[in-house]
């Protein structure tokens, strides 16, 4: 036995000494928050931190103030940026290994790493000088450190240095979240519209009149169901994917009231930007102080890791914040080829397809090589589609830019409203804040100028005068500046009508619940102060769901349903609970999945019809409530699925199935709290592969409040990147609060600074907190 304990107390000991050299690896890539240090910059830069990691760089100028944010970048958040440069690049698979094959092949059709050097060449002089400043800052940070961040390590992979291009990447990456439909959108509404008769296709899409709230009140009116067939009258529902998605768009709120709707007399900004949550998240806090022509400069808010630029956020004089504009940022030529299929017709005459090869770097295995096929108007898209080219605005020069940077010297919504027709990223609603209490809406972004007789159907685009002219020039672009009650709100619904909806077009607009909700929130008080817009981003009534309460109680929960089916729970939380997507209101969870049940067995036959074409009823330019509800109300049975004999029967079918939906989870009727089923999955991309480890990388699985059509969007891994209210020259009084933490490294007392907070709705400083930290990065030599 005496040799079994050595054998045991020298596994223990060894056991014991991998995990203190682990650890001290770790420590050894923590960024370093006190000192000094050399560094290439022009003059001593100064690194400040609060408790909560909140980053202040104070410098002599920009280029060194985009160097002292790019050394703290490199730091904290290198292996983020690298993610995302790859991501948008294709380059994964080099990093990871084969499982990114797939995601980095669809990727190299946008060729965005060749794109991202073309347009860095012809960026002007000083965004270029800013862009290289940044990436000297980001690998003297990354070369500073005592290891090479530890993902690197777990990956035995070396970290790449950083380039200028890289941080046109990242912008690339935002155009492939923000508007990633990649052209299957414009397929599957074309499918419908000739699929269905006109009448049909105008309902199925019409935009919603129960739930808007456009800016420039421009109401539609609800397309009434038609008289004719149902188009899927007795097709049988075989879909793999029935599934709903209320919008196209991932989400965001921005809201703003003018001095003369605030207590204080200043106007005030709101944002919240809705994207997937993550570890670390999206966006790192930071307030840059420069000198420049005499006067002091600073603006704070979040950057962009991978960037130089304050992305949202305010300078003293200026505020401004984004949401996705789900306008049509992109349309599908019908190519015309030759029968080799070598060849297609243009403007100019038949012109040769440009066959691309495109090598991926595979980590551990062979490279790929991937062959692309392009036209003068985009690439060709993969098969079964190759019949297609997609022109999107993200693969014209237009699209990027570094022109936000100059946000941080704008000192009057009029000046904000010049420098966003020029700025170079993915088009956004753009609200803007100044302190003189004014307050205005454009779109910040290219705009595209088209010659096409439909934007949602692939046309032919040989013939001369078809296609896009150009880009919108500032007396084009949609704006509405000093609205008469003082109010503005966008949440990725249709904002504008006639000539400026024209202009856009439908990129699959949301419903327009929350912004109605949120417009509502703003007129129910007289006066606004930065507390009060804030409450409105964690407003979580569910003001949308009541109607599909009301169809429960009145028309489906009937005493003898309810007595038969063992029914009398469901009822009582459905008549008690459903006020609030509150963590314990389990009436909210039945409702919701009630209303996604009698929506999906609904439309089943066009999701059936859709797949056959290799396509999905989720990419559709469509919201599916406004149709279903329509449908609901007229009670028409001829539209009902096979097999299906009455209204009743599907409401009660829908009722039992989506009981047994939410019991799977949660087999207590008792216990199946919105939160439950709504929890926090905010987390690290290395996680799902090290499961060992998810507990100490990840965010905690908290049941969350919130979900879809209401402000406070949080469903899962997507919802508030970030919770921002700010009065221009008030910083003092604002609000920003990010999901996570500033840094990537879970031995930071800065990993999870944040989070707490934004779960509980708690309000944090606009500006950095006291001084904690200070590194002072100084001149070599």
């Amino acid at each position: 036995m005496r040799w079994f304990r050595r054998i045991l107390l020298s596994l223990v000991l060894l056991l014991v000494l991998l995990a203190v050299a682990l650890y001290l690896f770790l420590k050894s890539s923590l960024a370093r928050l006190d000192g000094e240090t050399a560094a290439p910059v022009s003059a001593a830069v100064e690194l400040l931190r609060d408790e909560r990691g909140y980053l202040t760089v104070k410098a002599q100028n920009e280029a060194d103030v985009a160097r002292g944010l790019g050394y703290a970048h490199g730091q904290e958040r290198f292996f983020q940026m690298d993610l995302m440069r790859r991501n948008a690049a294709g380059e994964l698979s080099a990093l990871v290994g084969a499982k990114a094959v797939p995601l980095d092949q669809s990727r190299r059709l946008h060729a965005f790493r060749q794109r991202a050097e073309r347009v860095l060449a012809g960026l002007p002089a000083e965004q270029r000088r800013l862009l290289e400043a940044y990436a000297q800052g980001v690998n003297e940070g990354l070369q500073a450190l005592g290891a090479r961040p530890f993902e690197y390590g777990l990956l035995r992979q070396s970290p790449q240095p950083w380039v200028p291009a890289d941080s046109m990447l990242v912008v690339y990456g935002m155009y492939l979240d923000l508007q990633g439909s990649q052209g299957r959108d414009e397929l599957a509404t074309s499918w419908l519209k000739n699929a269905v008769p006109a009448d049909w296709y105008a309902f199925l899409t019409q935009h919603s009149a129960d739930w808007q709230a456009p800016l420039d009140g421009s109401d539609v009116k609800p397309v009434a169901v038609p008289a004719s067939a149902w188009p899927w009258q007795g097709v049988k529902s075989a879909c793999g994917d029935c599934g709903l998605r209320d919008s196209r768009d991932l989400g965001s709120n921005n809201f703003a009231v003018a001095g003369s709707r605030s207590s204080h007399g200043g106007a005030i900004l709101a944002d919240d930007m809705h994207l997937g949550l993550r570890v670390p998240g999206t966006w790192f806090k930071a307030s840059l102080e420069w000198l420049q022509d005499g006067r002091n400069i600073k603006v704070s808010g979040v950057s962009l890791p991978g960037t130089p630029a304050i992305v949202a956020g305010s300078n003293g004089r200026v505020a401004w914040g984004f949401t996705n504009a789900t306008a049509d940022w992109a349309d599908l030529v019908a190519v015309k080829l030759n029968a080799a299929g070598t060849h297609y017709q243009s403007p100019q005459g038949e012109k040769p397809l440009v066959k691309r090869m495109e090598r991926i770097e595979v980590a551990g295995g062979p490279a790929v090589e991937v062959a692309f096929q392009d036209s003068e108007w985009g690439p060709l898209l993969p098969a079964p589609h190759q019949q297609y080219a997609l022109h999107w605005v993200a693969h014209d020069p237009q699209a990027l830019n570094f022109r936000l940077l100059d946000m941080a010297r704008a000192a009057s919504l009029d000046e904000a409203m010049q420098i966003a027709v020029g700025a170079g990223l993915p088009a956004q609603n753009m609200l803007v804040a100044d302190a003189a209490g004014r307050v205005g809406w454009t779109i910040a972004g290219p705009v595209p100028l088209r010659q096409l007789q439909d934007f949602d159907q692939p046309q032919d685009w040989s013939a001369a005068g078809t296609g896009w002219t150009g880009y919108a020039a500032f007396d084009q672009h949609p704006r509405l500046l000093d609205p008469a009650d003082g109010l503005l709100w966008t949440a990725n619904a249709r904002v504008v009508g006639g000539s400026m909806l024209a202009l856009l077009g439908n990129g699959g607009y949301d419903l327009g619940a929350r912004g109605q909700q949120i417009r509502d929130d703003l007129r129910a008080k007289p006066k606004h102060d930065e507390a009060s817009l804030y409450a409105v981003q964690l407003d979580h009534r569910a003001v949308f769901l009541q109607r599909w309460r009301g169809l429960l109680l009145d028309k489906v929960l009937t005493p003898e349903f309810v007595s038969r089916e063992g029914l009398a729970d469901y009822r009582r939380f459905v008549e008690t609970q459903t006020a609030e997507a509150a963590p314990g209101a389990v009436g909210y969870t039945l409702v919701r999945a009630f209303r996604d049940q009698v929506l999906e067995r609904l439309f089943a036959p066009l999701a059936t019809q859709l797949e056959a074409k290799q396509l999905r009823m989720r990419e559709l330019k469509w919201v599916p409530e406004n149709p279903g509800w329509a449908l609901l109300q007229a009670g028409r049975e001829d539209v009902l699925p096979a097999g299906v004999n009455s209204w009743e029967q599907l409401l009660q079918q829908a009722v039992l199935a989506s009981r047994g939906k939410v019991q799977e989870k949660t087999p207590s009727l008792d216990q199946a709290g919105w939160g439950q089923h709504n929890k926090a999955q905010i987390q690290h991309p290395l996680s799902s592969a090290l499961p060992f480890l998810a507990s100490w990388l990840d965010m905690p699985a908290t049941p969350m409040a919130g979900d879809r059509h209401m402000p406070r969007v949080q469903i899962g891994n997507h919802g508030q990147s970030e919770r921002l209210v700010v009065s221009p020259g008030r910083e003092a009084s604002g609000i920003l609060v990010v999901p996570g933490g500033q840094s990537g490294h879970p031995l930071s007392p800065f990993y999870r600074a944040d989070h707490e907070a934004w779960l509980q709705g708690q309000p944090l400083s606009f500006l950095p907190g006291e001084t904690r930290h200070r590194l002072l990065l100084k001149p070599r030599g």
